[in-house]
């Protein structure tokens, strides 16, 4: 089988071996796969992982023992519960003790032309969502799942750090709110697919303006510390600060200013795949634009290169 497998480094292997299923399971064929900042940690060292990259996919169902199943597009919630310990048992399947995530933790993933996943896993992909919709599946419940831990009004004024892949997601998912929404970001170019959502910065723009200590809610996407910096010196007291940036690196903060100013902090992750596919089928968030590249796995050199801006993708379908 053909993929990318990473042990210190990333290499295309034709030796792979093709997954096999499980009871319970089913063998899924990759149409596309895209890449994600994970991704990029991944490869700085973040979990330790060694295997086949990759968890944003949409696919084919070719084996399974549930038959409704075969033949079916699917995408994944990339978690893998035991369904036995006491988080499982209590509902939090996404924090399962013993849990395996697809191309992140113990698991291999999806840049490969094959993967397997529980069937209780899967979401058929509704008529009228193209491939090339569906891969965002994932990513963008991840957006969705900041509605799931906060609720936030058409009143608040929000303001979202960042301006790449992610925060395209949660800022089209956030101005669904009704939300007085602003982004800040480094890149005029990613910034302008923006300006129809949101009110938009650079980040040097700033300084030049009074808005620290002024919005209720600041989401932090930079994958950096300095974004979660920010964040603190814009919201104002008895804010929240939600935080999407997964890091291979730490984060030295102080704070006070959490305590005395009341701030909530909210950690967020993965989200609700049957919502993000209901926004996808009618037709409330787009995609098209955030595809940058799209390449055979063998080009995965010029894949992962910084010229894509936003989001590369790998075409198995041929």
């Amino acid at each position: 089988m053909r993929g990318l497998y990473f042990d210190g480094r990333l290499e295309f292997r034709k030796d792979l071996p093709k997954p096999e299923i499980r009871e319970g399971e089913a063998l899924i064929k990759v149409l596309l796969a895209s890449i994600c900042n994970t991704d990029f940690e991944i490869m700085k060292g973040y979990k330790n992982f060694r295997g086949i990259l990759g968890h944003e996919f949409v696919g084919v169902v070719e084996q399974s023992d549930n038959p409704d199943l075969i033949g079916k597009r699917v995408v994944g919630d990339i978690n893998v519960a035991c369904g036995e310990c006491d988080l499982c048992r209590i509902g939090l399947y996404h924090h399962c003790r013993n849990r395996k995530v697809l191309g992140i933790l113990d698991k291999d993933g999806s840049f490969a032309e094959y993967l397997t996943l529980p069937n209780e896993n899967l979401y058929v992909v509704p008529e009228g969502v193209k491939d090339e919709e569906a891969v965002f599946t994932e990513p963008l419940a991840a957006a969705l799942e900041i509605l799931e831990m906060y609720h936030i009004k058409p009143t608040d004024k929000v303001v979202i750090i960042g301006d790449g892949k992610l925060s395209q997601f949660i800022t089209q998912v956030i101005a669904l709110t009704g939300s007085d929404l602003y982004v800040l970001g480094k890149h005029k170019e990613k910034l302008c697919y923006l300006k129809q959502k949101a009110n938009t910065l650079l980040l040097e723009e700033v300084e030049k303006i009074k808005i620290k200590n002024i919005f209720d809610v600041a989401v932090e996407c930079t994958g950096n510390e300095g974004g979660l910096k920010l964040a603190q010196q814009l919201v104002k007291p008895t804010g929240a600060i939600v935080l999407k940036s997964t890091y291979n690196s730490y984060a030295t903060l102080n704070p006070t200013d959490w305590v005395v100013n009341e701030i909530k902090m909210i950690g967020t992750r993965c989200g609700p795949m049957a919502a993000a596919l209901r926004l996808l089928q009618r037709k409330l968030i787009f995609t098209d634009y955030l595809i940058s590249g799209v390449y055979s796995l063998e080009k995965y050199e010029e894949a992962f290169s910084p010229k894509n801006k936003l989001k590369a993708v790998f075409d198995l379908r041929k």
